[in-house]
């Protein structure tokens, strides 16, 4: 029995309630299976960017709420998604992304003590099929749970988001499951448009490369991937995926003088 007459009808209205956003172009391969994994929240929204395929009106048969909205950079999208709601809280997943029972349910917990305004989640990251742990991948952490009105994401920052907030950021104990790259070739797209961004962002803070960069960068990113992350215990899946990551350094200070050599020409 609640307090002072309170009943469970009156408990739910009074609790804090969460929306989960899932920001979408061009998932219709993922966005059924994605949502069917949060039904447990109180809203349920798709947060589009004008996709072409069928994203959107299988989002709308399986129950959610659409919203559109140009895109921009993913730290611009995911802010305007925050503006877009009048909720408590806001749950960001990406499309190829899976909640389990034990995560809703540990959000569910923590969104009503409201100890901190911002919670990371850890993922298990699945690359080619295989689930792995080195190299980075694991936990992970990604802020992906926000007290909205008392955070966002760093619009300066265009990829791999920054979130802003006062106070400390809480962790999660629970797993995401992220079906990252089923391909090299997924793998090779992601990672060069990655590069891209990188290299503008640090065009736009006015560094330039040195000849050291297109070495000594990507040996460290492999000793660092490998050796300190523990790339090493994925055996040869890490070793490639160390290699990778390596490679993606070079293509990302390459990139950022070709930005420099556009700008003298022009």
């Amino acid at each position: 029995m609640w307090p002072n007459g309170m009943n469970d009808q009156n408990a739910a209205v009074l609790a804090p309630q969460v929306a989960a956003i899932v920001l979408t172009y061009n998932e219709q391969r993922h966005i059924v299976a994605c949502l069917d994994t949060l039904r447990w929240a109180d809203k349920l929204i798709v947060f589009d960017s004008h996709s072409s395929d069928q994203t959107a009106s299988l989002a709308t048969r399986a129950g959610a709420t659409l919203m559109q909205h140009p895109f921009s950079n993913f730290a611009q999208q995911r802010n305007a998604a925050l503006a877009a709601v009048d909720i408590d809280w806001v749950f960001f997943v990406d499309a190829d992304e899976r909640c389990t029972d034990a995560l809703s349910g540990e959000i569910r917990s923590v969104i009503r003590t409201d100890e901190h305004p911002v919670w990371a989640v850890p993922r298990d990251n699945f690359l080619f099929g295989r689930l792995t742990r080195g190299a980075g991948w694991f936990p992970d952490y990604q802020a992906r749970l926000f007290r909205v009105g008392r955070a966002a994401f760093d619009p300066q920052r265009e990829v791999h988001e920054v979130a802003v907030f006062t106070g400390a950021m809480g962790y999660l104990r629970n797993t995401l499951t992220h079906y990252n790259y089923d391909s090299i070739a997924q793998f090779h797209d992601k990672q060069r448009r990655y590069a891209q961004l990188e290299a503008g962002i640090m065009y736009k803070k006015g560094i330039r490369p040195k000849a050291r960069n297109y070495i000594l960068q990507p040996l460290r990113e492999f000793r660092r991937r490998f050796v300190q992350l523990a790339g090493y215990k994925d055996g040869l899946h890490g070793m490639r995926l160390s290699l990778l990551l390596a490679y993606y350094q070079f293509e990302m200070y390459r990139r950022l003088a070709r930005l420099w050599r556009t700008s003298a020409a022009g």
